[in-house]
Protein backbone atom coordinates (compact mmCIF):
# COMPACT_ATOMS: atom_id res chain seq x y z
CA UNK A 1 0.00 0.00 0.00
CA UNK A 2 2.77 2.51 1.25
CA UNK A 3 5.22 2.04 -2.18
CA UNK A 4 2.06 1.92 -4.67
CA UNK A 5 0.64 5.27 -2.84
CA UNK A 6 4.62 6.83 -2.46
CA UNK A 7 4.62 6.50 -6.05
CA UNK A 8 1.83 8.56 -6.55
CA UNK A 9 2.66 11.82 -4.32
CA UNK A 10 7.04 11.46 -5.78
CA UNK A 11 5.50 12.02 -9.30
CA UNK A 12 3.91 15.24 -8.08
CA UNK A 13 6.52 16.25 -6.36
CA UNK A 14 8.67 15.32 -9.12
CA UNK A 15 6.84 17.92 -10.91
CA UNK A 16 7.08 20.60 -8.23
CA UNK A 17 3.17 20.05 -6.98
CA UNK A 18 2.18 20.09 -3.93
CA UNK A 19 -1.58 19.44 -4.34
CA UNK A 20 -2.97 16.19 -5.59
CA UNK A 21 -5.74 15.95 -7.79
CA UNK A 22 -8.93 14.04 -7.01
CA UNK A 23 -7.85 11.24 -9.67
CA UNK A 24 -4.35 11.01 -7.81
CA UNK A 25 -5.88 10.71 -4.32
CA UNK A 26 -8.43 8.39 -5.67
CA UNK A 27 -5.83 6.21 -6.97
CA UNK A 28 -3.84 6.42 -3.18
CA UNK A 29 -7.11 5.81 -1.89
CA UNK A 30 -7.72 2.35 -3.81
CA UNK A 31 -4.71 1.17 -2.17
CA UNK A 32 -5.90 1.30 0.96
CA UNK A 33 -9.29 -0.42 -0.11
CA UNK A 34 -11.51 2.70 0.47
CA UNK A 35 -14.48 2.77 -1.97
CA UNK A 36 -14.30 5.88 -4.59
CA UNK A 37 -17.47 6.68 -7.33
CA UNK A 38 -16.46 4.95 -10.84
CA UNK A 39 -14.35 7.57 -12.87
CA UNK A 40 -12.55 7.56 -15.78
CA UNK A 41 -10.37 10.14 -16.92
CA UNK A 42 -11.15 10.89 -20.77
CA UNK A 43 -8.45 13.17 -23.40
CA UNK A 44 -11.38 13.36 -26.36
CA UNK A 45 -15.32 13.60 -26.35
CA UNK A 46 -15.58 10.38 -27.96
CA UNK A 47 -13.89 8.67 -25.13
CA UNK A 48 -16.17 10.86 -22.45
CA UNK A 49 -19.20 9.39 -24.61
CA UNK A 50 -17.70 5.57 -24.49
CA UNK A 51 -16.58 5.84 -20.78
CA UNK A 52 -20.38 6.73 -20.01
CA UNK A 53 -21.63 4.65 -21.83
CA UNK A 54 -20.15 2.08 -19.19
CA UNK A 55 -21.01 3.61 -16.49
CA UNK A 56 -24.33 4.48 -17.24
CA UNK A 57 -26.15 7.62 -16.99
CA UNK A 58 -26.79 9.51 -15.53
CA UNK A 59 -23.03 10.87 -15.58
CA UNK A 60 -20.86 13.80 -13.74
CA UNK A 61 -18.21 15.41 -16.02
CA UNK A 62 -14.75 17.27 -13.96
CA UNK A 63 -12.33 18.82 -15.34
CA UNK A 64 -8.45 17.42 -14.11
CA UNK A 65 -5.73 19.93 -14.07
CA UNK A 66 -3.11 20.18 -11.70
CA UNK A 67 -3.58 23.82 -11.91
CA UNK A 68 -7.27 24.14 -10.58
CA UNK A 69 -7.94 23.49 -7.18
CA UNK A 70 -11.69 24.86 -7.03
CA UNK A 71 -13.31 23.16 -9.90
CA UNK A 72 -16.78 24.51 -9.87
CA UNK A 73 -15.43 27.99 -9.38
CA UNK A 74 -14.37 28.29 -13.00
CA UNK A 75 -17.21 26.24 -14.33
CA UNK A 76 -15.21 22.66 -14.52
CA UNK A 77 -17.83 20.99 -13.00
CA UNK A 78 -21.64 19.33 -14.75
CA UNK A 79 -23.52 17.07 -13.11
CA UNK A 80 -26.52 15.28 -14.16
CA UNK A 81 -25.67 14.32 -17.53
CA UNK A 82 -28.62 12.39 -18.67
CA UNK A 83 -27.46 11.61 -22.43
CA UNK A 84 -24.73 11.65 -25.31
CA UNK A 85 -26.02 14.71 -26.46
CA UNK A 86 -26.08 16.54 -22.87
CA UNK A 87 -22.54 15.16 -22.32
CA UNK A 88 -20.90 16.71 -25.65
CA UNK A 89 -22.14 19.95 -24.96
CA UNK A 90 -21.14 19.80 -20.72
CA UNK A 91 -17.27 18.41 -22.28
CA UNK A 92 -16.96 21.62 -24.76
CA UNK A 93 -18.82 23.83 -21.87
CA UNK A 94 -16.11 23.07 -19.20
CA UNK A 95 -13.28 23.82 -22.01
CA UNK A 96 -14.72 27.05 -22.82
CA UNK A 97 -14.84 27.70 -19.54
CA UNK A 98 -11.17 26.64 -18.39
CA UNK A 99 -10.35 28.79 -22.11
CA UNK A 100 -11.65 31.91 -19.84
CA UNK A 101 -11.28 31.42 -16.39
CA UNK A 102 -7.90 29.07 -16.37
CA UNK A 103 -6.23 30.24 -19.54
CA UNK A 104 -2.72 28.99 -18.33
CA UNK A 105 -3.94 25.71 -15.91
CA UNK A 106 -2.86 22.46 -17.73
CA UNK A 107 -5.21 20.24 -18.81
CA UNK A 108 -5.04 16.51 -18.20
CA UNK A 109 -8.46 15.25 -19.93
CA UNK A 110 -12.07 15.44 -17.92
CA UNK A 111 -13.28 13.08 -15.56
CA UNK A 112 -16.18 10.71 -15.96
CA UNK A 113 -17.84 9.89 -13.16
CA UNK A 114 -20.78 8.06 -11.59
CA UNK A 115 -23.38 10.01 -10.40
CA UNK A 116 -23.91 9.28 -6.57
CA UNK A 117 -27.45 10.36 -5.52
CA UNK A 118 -29.12 10.11 -2.48
CA UNK A 119 -27.64 8.73 0.77
CA UNK A 120 -26.08 10.85 3.39
CA UNK A 121 -23.00 13.77 2.88
CA UNK A 122 -20.11 13.18 5.53
CA UNK A 123 -16.56 14.08 5.17
CA UNK A 124 -13.52 12.00 6.39
CA UNK A 125 -10.43 14.55 6.79
CA UNK A 126 -6.73 14.11 8.25
CA UNK A 127 -3.89 16.79 8.91
CA UNK A 128 -0.61 16.50 10.14
CA UNK A 129 -0.24 18.29 13.41
CA UNK A 130 2.86 20.09 14.74
CA UNK A 131 2.74 18.61 18.45
CA UNK A 132 0.34 15.27 18.16
CA UNK A 133 1.49 13.81 14.58
CA UNK A 134 -1.14 12.46 12.21
CA UNK A 135 -5.06 13.32 12.98
CA UNK A 136 -8.21 11.71 11.67
CA UNK A 137 -11.11 14.03 11.41
CA UNK A 138 -14.94 13.21 10.96
CA UNK A 139 -18.30 15.27 10.42
CA UNK A 140 -21.56 15.53 8.62
CA UNK A 141 -21.74 17.60 5.94
CA UNK A 142 -23.50 20.54 4.93
CA UNK A 143 -24.67 22.58 7.61
CA UNK A 144 -23.22 20.94 10.93
CA UNK A 145 -19.62 21.12 9.49
CA UNK A 146 -20.15 24.77 8.05
CA UNK A 147 -22.52 26.44 11.03
CA UNK A 148 -21.90 24.35 13.69
CA UNK A 149 -18.59 22.71 13.40
CA UNK A 150 -19.82 19.47 14.24
CA UNK A 151 -16.60 17.74 13.98
CA UNK A 152 -14.87 14.79 15.70
CA UNK A 153 -11.23 13.71 15.74
CA UNK A 154 -8.93 11.32 17.09
CA UNK A 155 -4.92 10.25 16.69
CA UNK A 156 -4.52 8.17 13.80
CA UNK A 157 -4.17 5.54 13.29
CA UNK A 158 -7.60 4.46 15.11
CA UNK A 159 -9.72 1.01 15.23
CA UNK A 160 -13.09 0.31 14.06
CA UNK A 161 -14.23 0.56 17.58
CA UNK A 162 -12.75 4.01 17.90
CA UNK A 163 -14.16 5.01 14.41
CA UNK A 164 -17.68 4.34 15.76
CA UNK A 165 -16.95 6.28 18.79
CA UNK A 166 -16.18 8.92 16.29
CA UNK A 167 -19.44 8.97 14.89
CA UNK A 168 -21.85 8.44 17.79
CA UNK A 169 -20.26 11.26 19.21
CA UNK A 170 -21.40 13.93 16.78
CA UNK A 171 -24.16 15.80 17.96
CA UNK A 172 -25.93 15.01 14.58
CA UNK A 173 -25.06 11.52 14.43
CA UNK A 174 -29.12 10.49 14.57
CA UNK A 175 -29.60 11.80 11.36
CA UNK A 176 -27.27 8.66 10.13
CA UNK A 177 -29.58 6.63 12.56
CA UNK A 178 -32.43 7.23 10.05
CA UNK A 179 -34.18 10.50 12.14
CA UNK A 180 -37.10 10.91 10.92
CA UNK A 181 -37.77 8.10 8.53
CA UNK A 182 -34.89 9.20 6.44
CA UNK A 183 -32.34 6.57 5.30
CA UNK A 184 -30.23 4.77 8.33
CA UNK A 185 -26.35 4.47 6.85
CA UNK A 186 -24.36 1.34 8.09
CA UNK A 187 -22.44 2.64 10.62
CA UNK A 188 -19.80 -0.42 10.47
CA UNK A 189 -19.18 0.01 6.76
CA UNK A 190 -18.48 3.95 7.53
CA UNK A 191 -16.66 2.97 10.59
CA UNK A 192 -14.04 0.84 8.56
CA UNK A 193 -14.03 3.65 5.78
CA UNK A 194 -12.92 5.96 8.57
CA UNK A 195 -10.45 3.19 9.87
CA UNK A 196 -8.44 2.88 6.76
CA UNK A 197 -8.24 6.31 6.11
CA UNK A 198 -6.17 6.66 9.42
CA UNK A 199 -4.45 4.02 8.73
CA UNK A 200 -3.43 5.88 5.24
CA UNK A 201 -2.83 9.44 6.85
CA UNK A 202 -0.92 7.42 9.37
CA UNK A 203 1.29 5.51 6.92
CA UNK A 204 1.69 8.74 4.63
CA UNK A 205 2.40 11.20 7.42
CA UNK A 206 5.70 12.65 6.43
CA UNK A 207 4.21 13.05 2.89
CA UNK A 208 0.67 14.03 2.97
CA UNK A 209 -0.43 17.63 5.36
CA UNK A 210 -3.70 17.70 4.55
CA UNK A 211 -7.06 15.17 3.49
CA UNK A 212 -9.83 16.10 2.32
CA UNK A 213 -12.50 13.82 1.47
CA UNK A 214 -15.45 15.63 1.00
CA UNK A 215 -18.29 14.67 0.01
CA UNK A 216 -18.66 10.94 1.27
CA UNK A 217 -21.68 9.53 0.42
CA UNK A 218 -23.07 7.13 3.00
CA UNK A 219 -25.66 4.60 2.55
CA UNK A 220 -27.57 1.72 4.31
CA UNK A 221 -25.04 -0.71 2.45
CA UNK A 222 -21.85 1.01 1.07
CA UNK A 223 -20.32 4.01 1.33
CA UNK A 224 -18.13 6.24 -1.91
CA UNK A 225 -16.02 8.84 -2.19
CA UNK A 226 -16.88 11.12 -4.62
CA UNK A 227 -14.48 13.93 -4.19
CA UNK A 228 -10.75 14.53 -2.57
CA UNK A 229 -7.70 16.63 -2.19
CA UNK A 230 -4.69 16.50 -0.56
CA UNK A 231 -2.04 18.87 0.11
CA UNK A 232 1.69 17.47 0.21
CA UNK A 233 4.23 18.14 2.51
Amino acid sequence: MISKSLQVIERAKAEGRKILVFTEVFEILKHYGIPVAETHIARSVDEAIEYAKRIGFPVVLKIVSPDIVHKFDVGGVVIGIQSEEELVKAYESILENIKVKAPKARIWGIAVQEMVTKGHEVFIGGMEDSVFGPVVLFGLGGIFVEVLRDISFRLAPITKNEALEMITELKGATILKGYRGGEEVNLEVLADVIARCSQMISDLEHYIKELDLNPVKTYADKCKVVDARAVLT
